[in-house]
């Protein structure tokens, strides 16, 4: 039996793992990246420190092993993160931006987020200001467990005065991009689409 509780900052490294092993579109990212903490610090950390109170993870008899995080506010989350964790980080890890595109490994593509941090485009902040991240270790999948977070991550957010819901999937996330679907999540019709590769999803409050 798995619980659902709010994030302790014990948590901090659990997500680091969960981070690495569900990254690269569901696939197992360790294999990928040399310095394993790079997916963590993009995609659960900031959001762990800056918000904890929008994230909750799943554990069970050993451990945590699934979580749920994200902001209720897009854009004060990114100002936010701007002043307070980008940073630090910028001061461990080199700006690959003076190289060739091509030849960036997969760990210079993760420190060029890190200087120069995604900002979700207007068009799907104004209608959907919120966004999650939401990941699950194999041994948690298919119990039901991503359509509690889900409940309970869209409650939490909906109190805090969100009007509405957004995330990005890689196109090449089937999986994932079906339990969205199941869940009833749609894909917004917007006057410009996402970026190549990234399906938007969305719920409004």
């Amino acid at each position: 039996m798995a619980d659902i509780r709010p994030f302790q900052p014990d948590d901090l490294q659990a997500l680091y793992r969960i981070a690495l092993a569900t990254g690269d579109a569901g696939g197992d990212a360790a294999r990928l990246y040399r310095e394993p903490k790079l997916v963590g610090h993009l995609y659960a950390a900031p959001y762990a420190i800056l918000n904890p109170e929008t994230t909750f993870v799943a554990e069970d008899e050993d451990g945590v092993a699934g979580y749920i995080l994200g902001a209720a506010d897009t854009r004060a989350f990114e100002a936010l993160a701007e002043e307070r964790w980008w940073p630090t980080l910028r001061a461990l890890y080199d700006d690959p931006a003076g190289t060739p595109h091509g030849q960036w490994s997969p760990d210079q593509r993760l420190s060029y987020l890190i200087h120069h941090p995604w900002r979700a485009p207007d068009r799907i902040v104004e209608p959907f200001p919120s966004h999650l991240h939401i990941d699950l270790l194999p041994r948690l999948q298919g119990r039901g467990l991503g359509l509690r977070l889900m409940d309970r991550w869209l409650e939490t957010a909906r109190a805090r005065g969100s009007t509405g819901v957004h995330l990005g999937v890689s196109a090449a996330n089937t999986r994932a991009m079906r339990f969205y679907r199941g869940y009833g999540l749609t894909e917004p019709v917007l006057a410009k689409p996402p970026p190549a590769g990234v399906v938007w999803f969305a719920v409004k409050f």
